[in-house]
């Protein structure tokens, strides 16, 4: 595939689009306005001659191999915009959203070949997480699922499959897993939010920056691994609604980062720098994970 489309000109739509043109593909970014194209242009930074256009016409993307979707994150407007470019585009052209949680089969329900049709889910800041989760929707048929998945190696991404439609694919639901038990472990006293955080960053997140959890039981000993699951999964949380700690911040507006305060405090300038810091250590751990890719290869 060489023809690429992007939909969508927000942070995940322009930086998505940087990736494709940087490694050489003819890349056409598609905006509702003028006034939102340029909103992507002053995200992206590239040579005055890379592969990449601007466009405010669906009909610009009809010779595209593949089309990825990083519009608003509503269902009613997802299907809306599928059902009519489904109609203008080649019947051969992939059709890709970048939905963080939303039902595939809900999404392409009025798309017209949805054998085509598959997620294909970025992880923000798009241009230093490596990951890439490709979603099946019931219908998708494997070959598309294969040319998205080279695609997703070839510009250096790493990328799995989810093989059935279930809310939060594979890494939402591993992360609202472990949020939930973090949260309980606060609201019940047993240690505050700055141990915790300090837990997963100095012993979990040690190891899973390495290795996987299969991996990690293999290493720890499934005997042990079995016999702590014995007792510990009976006290593990299961909580089914938003939780107290959640709650409260979220009906006091405070959203984290973009609000200026969340779990931690993020004002007076505190957010933008934290930021910076993120997108550093970010950089700074692709580079480790790009190295261990050479253990033992040499």
């Amino acid at each position: 595939m060489m023809k690429i489309g992007i939909c969508g000109t927000g942070l995940m739509g322009a930086t998505m689009a940087q990736i494709f043109a940087e490694k050489g593909y003819e890349t056409c970014i598609w905006g509702r306005t003028e006034a939102s194209l340029e909103r992507g242009r002053k995200i992206i930074t590239l040579e005055a001659d890379a592969p990449l256009r601007f466009t405010t016409q669906l009909e610009d993307l009809k010779q595209c191999d593949i089309i990825i979707e990083s519009i608003v994150e509503n269902l009613a407007v997802k299907q809306d915009f599928f059902e009519r470019l489904s109609e203008i585009v080649d019947s051969e052209t992939i059709l890709a959203t970048n939905t963080s949680g939303l039902s595939m089969n809900r999404i392409c329900e009025r798309v017209k070949g949805k054998e085509r049709f598959l997620g294909m889910h970025w992880f923000n800041p798009s241009n230093l997480i490596p990951l890439i989760e490709i979603i099946c929707n019931e219908k998708t048929e494997q070959r598309y699922v294969d040319a998205v998945y080279e695609l997703a190696k070839a510009i250096g991404k790493k990328p799995v499959i989810c093989r059935r439609d279930v809310p939060g694919f594979i890494a939402n639901r591993i992360q609202f897993a472990v949020l939930r038990e973090c949260m309980d472990i606060v609201e019940k006293g047993t240690a505050t939010i700055e141990d915790v955080d300090a837990v997963m960053k100095y012993g979990l997140g040690f190891r899973y920056a390495a290795y996987g959890p299969f991996e990690v039981a293999d290493f720890g000993g499934l005997d042990t691994f079995y016999h702590i699951s014995e007792y510990l999964n009976q006290d593990l949380c299961d909580a089914k609604e938003p939780q107290k700690t959640m709650r409260e911040l979220y009906e006091q507006g405070d959203y984290g980062v973009k609000s200026g305060r969340g779990f931690y405090d993020y004002s007076a300038g505190k957010g933008e720098e934290a930021v910076k810091i993120r997108n550093r250590k970010f950089k700074d751990m692709k580079e480790c994970l790009d190295k261990w890719e050479t253990y033992g290869k040499e």
